[in-house]
């Protein structure tokens, strides 16, 4: 029997479970009793498994939780259902850290009560609306209600520290550059960092309630923007949980064109990542090398797919574009380009000793915390991690492909750069494959009108690692409810636990090498 048949007999055996009439590829789906939820968690952390994403729904006298959790490649999608008047259940979050902020963003969206969860500080309002008032709820409307002038968000509760010799260090939400608003809480001694306390969400888009009512198209567009470097990522995922609520299968050529645009996405993003890591540390000649071959691949993607960013490229059923022989050149003398000048940068960044003196061993997230904060992609790789949609629970083309995952065991800043050229690499790799394999045919099948009531789940492998997606589709084929969830809402909460014990001049290259993104989980 396996691992995952042995965990449903345990909890049929418990009367905590019953299978559900509905599968939502690559998920199954099962029924849980609301007082089990906790429960269901606690056994699921000791059998093994992952928690990877939560989301709430709205069904009118009822409110659906929604769990995904995944071990080897076989994920499960929980389901729990409370009152819409006083909804409670037991919290996930003593057992997977990992749903400590999706429950706080689930709690001021829908009014769910998490009972005995750790933190009851509001995450996502900020001010915005009121205590009794939640956006996610149908009666809410698109607009809100707000004041005439939203009061000051002054008093947050942030941990503090006592002690002679301790004192804060307020960094944000407005910071010195063009990046989002996010706002870090230091407490320490001297220059050694005591705690870090993260406060995100003052933007909040309200992507999940402008979802509603749009047409796949629509929502293919809304998705492409949730995190402008991730377009594709998303994009696709939105896609795909479409495409699966649908029943359709794309283009086999459409499917490599987005696989292919995916790769790029991720070279792009870790050659800009590798640069300013090391301008962090006062090494401008790299970050210059990495910016100038990472503005040589935006500019490819602007001459060959028409944007440099590749937006709105992915449509539900394929994509908007396609490429001829002569782009399949130029695309390939790049590859070989980028591989020869990565050679010459890296052999130089290898013999920088005063690089490395920076890098390693600053910033270790270990194996053990990388686990039980569910890191992701690059962050979770560098701490003994994994994990990749690609080879888990593979999609096409993937399924049709070999992808090698590279892995580091130290944990440091160095490791997170190394991690990402290691991925780089592999990414190259993958695309000579996809460019020489690339199918004929269409690139874009038709794409049917939803059922009403119709569900779909979307996993793809982002470039900050694993994308999840859930869609429901309402009237007339519009969307009901959407939930992205990017890679960030577990990676962010590490820099709090890397940046412990080292000295505050660190805390820039601790933060770039984690690069959570601030767009992602502002939803």
């Amino acid at each position: 029997m396996t691992a995952f048949s042995n965990f449903i007999s345990t909890l049929e055996q418990q009367g905590i479970i019953r299978r559900s009439e509905i599968t939502l590829t690559p998920a199954k789906v099962w029924q849980i009793e609301p007082k089990e939820w906790g429960n269901c968690a606690r056994l699921a952390r000791d059998a093994g498994w992952r928690w990877s994403a939560g989301w709430g729904e709205d069904l009118g006298d009822t409110l659906r939780i929604n769990s995904l959790i995944e071990m080897s490649g076989d994920y499960l999608l929980l389901r729990a259902e409370v009152p819409s008047q006083a909804p409670e259940l037991p919290s996930q979050t003593p057992y997977f850290l990992a749903a400590d902020r999706s429950e706080r963003h689930t709690r001021d969206m829908l009014g769910i009560c998490f009972l005995e969860h750790p933190d009851e500080r509001r995450w996502t309002r900020h001010q915005g609306w009121g205590e009794d008032e939640h956006p996610l709820r149908k009666v809410f409307p698109l607009p809100g209600n707000p004041p005439e002038q939203t009061p000051p968000d002054k008093d947050y509760p942030f941990v503090k520290a006592q002690g002679a010799s301790v004192y804060e260090i307020p960094v944000g939400p407005v910071h010195a550059g063009i990046i989002e608003p996010g706002h870090f809480r230091f407490q320490a001694v001297g220059e050694t960092v005591l705690n870090l306390e993260e406060r995100l969400g003052y933007v909040h888009k309200g992507i999940e309630k402008l979802a509603e009512g749009r047409d796949p198209e629509g929502l293919a567009r809304l998705a492409a923007r949730i995190s402008g470097d991730t377009t594709v990522g998303h994009a696709w995922a939105a896609c795909l949980a479409m495409e699966r609520a649908t029943g359709i299968e794309i283009p086999e050529r459409g499917a490599y064109l987005r696989a292919i645009m995916a790769e790029r996405e991720r070279i792009v993003n870790h050659l800009g990542d590798m640069g300013a890591i090391c301008n962090d540390v006062g090494f401008a000649f790299a970050h210059y090398q990495f910016g100038r071959l990472r503005e040589e691949w935006l500019r490819d993607n602007r001459n060959l797919f028409g944007h440099r960013l590749l937006m709105d490229l992915l449509v539900p059923g394929g994509v908007a574009m396609d490429l001829d022989p002569k782009a399949i050149d130029t695309l390939d003398t790049a590859l070989n380009r980028l591989g020869r000048e990565l050679d010459e940068l890296l052999a130089i960044l290898d013999r920088n000793t005063t690089l490395g003196d920076r890098l390693y061993t600053t910033g270790i997230l270990t194996s053990k915390t990388a686990t039980t904060l569910g890191c992701l992609g690059y962050v979770g790789r560098s701490s003994g991690q994994s994990f990749d949609v690609r080879r888990e629970a593979p999609y096409p083309p993937y399924d049709q492909l070999k992808v090698k995952v590279p892995s580091e065991d130290l944990g440091d800043v160095g490791s997170r750069f190394w991690i990402r050229y290691k991925e780089i690499r592999v990414a190259m790799r993958l695309l000579r494959v996809l460019l020489g394999r690339l199918p004929a045919g269409a690139t874009r099948a038709d794409f049917p009108v939803p059922a009403e009531g119709a569900e779909g789940l979307g996993i793809v492998e982002g470039w900050r690692g694993e994308i999840v997606t859930y869609v429901r589709f309402g009237e007339d084929g519009h969307i009901d409810r959407f939930f992205p969830r990017d890679p960030s809402w577990l990676n962010w909460s590490a820099l709090e636990r890397i940046v412990l014990e080292n000295i505050v001049p660190d805390f820039p290259v601790c933060n770039k090498s984690v690069n959570g993104s601030y767009s992602g989980v502002d939803l």
